[in-house]
C-alpha cells in the first residue's frame, strides 16, 4: 500500500475501481468495502484495517506484520 493512513472518498475509490466514477454507485462501493472487511478483518463489525470516516469516506490503515 502506497499511502497507509490516507482517507479516500467514495468518488476516489470509484475512480480507482472503474476509472470512471459515473459507472459505479455509492452502494456498490459500500458493498465492496463490507466484503473486503469480511475477508481481512478479525471482527468486521469493529474494523482495524478499513475504517469508515463518517461523511468523508474510508481510511486504510497499515497492516501490521509479525
Amino acid at each position: 500500500m502506497k499511502s497507509p493512513g490516507r482517507v479516500y472518498t467514495k468518488v476516489q475509490i470509484g475512480e480507482i475501481i472503474k476509472g470512471d466514477y459515473s459507472m459505479i454507485d455509492e452502494n456498490s462501493i459500500m458493498v465492496h468495502i463490507s466484503r473486503l472487511r469480511e475477508k481481512i478483518e478479525n471482527d468486521p463489525k469493529n474494523p482495524t484495517y478499513i475504517k469508515t470516516i463518517r461523511g468523508v469516506g474510508y481510511k486504510i490503515e497499515k497492516i501490521k506484520e509479525n
